[in-house]
């Protein structure tokens, strides 16, 4: 049955490659569209690898959100290493992460502790904890000591930490591999430097078949076509009649890649709950550092965000000053790194989110981040990944669906 679909897949990052793999492996034809020079050239690439269990959503004190991205979380392991045929043991952080809570938090430390209480009670009752990047079956939050947070922090704006077995996975490794899966895939034809614009039902029916409209050409028929884009998704789903539910925004974003020349001891850490920075050492070599207020460089709610040019962003230089800057003052070990560097490079790229306002607000959604998943128009889905860590676990739902 399988062998009779040709199906469309747009956007290369995480979410549309799994997705591109796990079909074309079950047999599926499948063309894969990007509009970037190569797959994973955007923010797939470039963030932090952080595979959530929740613990950064206490400002949703519900645990919608945390309940919601447990699944793909455990699961993200397994299927990412099945994807790939590698483990994914060389590039997963070694330590957990500890999150310092600013005073200027929207959470205090108090409602942030037992938060991450009632978070580890989920994740440890959850029949695949013992899947994560670490086993989390027994693991729990911990509460650093005032000797503790005076070692990893020390700054009068941090009024407490919390270590919590979270871990993260080198995005940029992660990336390359599976660019090299899809490219060894004989079943998936991959587009790219093709940009989207519309799609069409080719006999005006949602049961296809579908054609793409590019602006190279059109591109069909398919009996199914997956939107699996992270910039511009909602403006493709209109011209299906697939009207987008707002609120939702657009982010572009920007952080630091570096690694040093000798090893530099550090924890992972996040500065929480709010518009902060973070820091990850996942190897004593490889880091990635972000200060929120610095790398956003642009966020919009229009159906497409705009054209990002190379004017528009802050010199690389500049960039990496106020972030090493900023989080020297909060996580001081971090201050070493700038002498210790061997090559830097700032990366990064639209992110989607289904929620609107400044992380510095309380009221804002984006603090409940559980309005993701699939939906569908006749044989067209349009997919809103959600986060990085939830992307295979979805990819594999959703060709369970359509090769079932």
């Amino acid at each position: 049955m399988s062998r009779s679909k040709r199906i469309a897949v747009l956007g290369a990052g995480i979410m549309g490659c799994s997705v591109a793999l796990g079909l074309a492996r079950r047999g599926v034809a499948v063309t894969l569209v990007d509009a970037a020079p190569s797959p994973f050239s955007a923010a797939s690439r470039w963030n932090e690898g952080k595979i959530h269990l929740g613990y950064m959503y206490s400002a949703d004190p519900g645990l919608r959100t945390a309940a919601h991205m447990i699944e793909g979380g455990l699961c993200f392991r397994p299927l990412v290493e099945e994807m790939l045929d590698c483990s994914l043991e060389p590039v997963i952080s070694g330590g957990d992460d500890v999150y310092l809570c600013h005073r200027d938090s929207v959470v205090d430390a108090k409602a942030m502790e037992a938060y991450l209480h009632r978070v580890s009670d989920l994740v440890r009752s959850h029949p695949q904890a013992g899947r994560y990047l670490v086993n989390v079956t027994r693991a729990g939050p911990s509460r650093l000591s005032p000797r503790e947070l005076a070692e990893v922090s020390g700054a009068s704006e941090i009024v407490a930490g919390f270590r919590v077995p979270e871990r993260s996975v080198q995005t940029r490794w992660v990336a390359d591999r599976f660019a090299a899966a899809v490219a060894a895939q004989p079943a998936l034809e991959t587009l790219t430097d093709t940009r989207v614009t519309a799609i069409e039902p080719i006999d005006g029916s949602p049961q296809g078949p579908w054609q793409l409209v590019t602006t190279d050409g059109i591109l069909g028929p398919f009996s199914h076509v997956v939107n699996a884009l992270w910039e511009g998704r909602p403006a493709i789903d209109r011209t299906v009649g697939l009207e987008p539910v707002p609120p939702w925004t657009h982010r572009y974003r920007l952080a630091l890649f570096l690694r040093t020349r000798t090893p530099v001891t550090g924890p992972c850490a996040v500065i929480a709950t709010g518009p902060f920075g973070d820091v990850k050492n996942y190897n004593g070599r490889d880091f990635y550092l972000s200060w929120y207020p610095a790398g956003l460089v642009a966020e919009d709610s229009g159906l497409e965000p705009p054209v990002i040019t190379a004017e528009s962003l802050p010199a690389d230089e500049d960039l990496a000053a106020e972030v090493f800057r900023q989080l020297g003052t909060l996580v001081p070990w971090t201050a070493s790194l700038p002498a210790a560097t061997e090559t830097l490079e700032v990366g990064g790229g639209w992110v989607f989110a289904g929620g609107q306002g400044k992380l510095s607000d309380p009221a804002a959604t984006l603090h409940q981040r559980w309005r993701y998943g699939i939906e569908r128009h006749g044989t067209y889905l349009s997919v809103d990944t959600g986060k990085y860590s939830t992307a295979p676990w979805m990819a594999r739902e959703l060709v369970d669906g359509l090769t079932g």
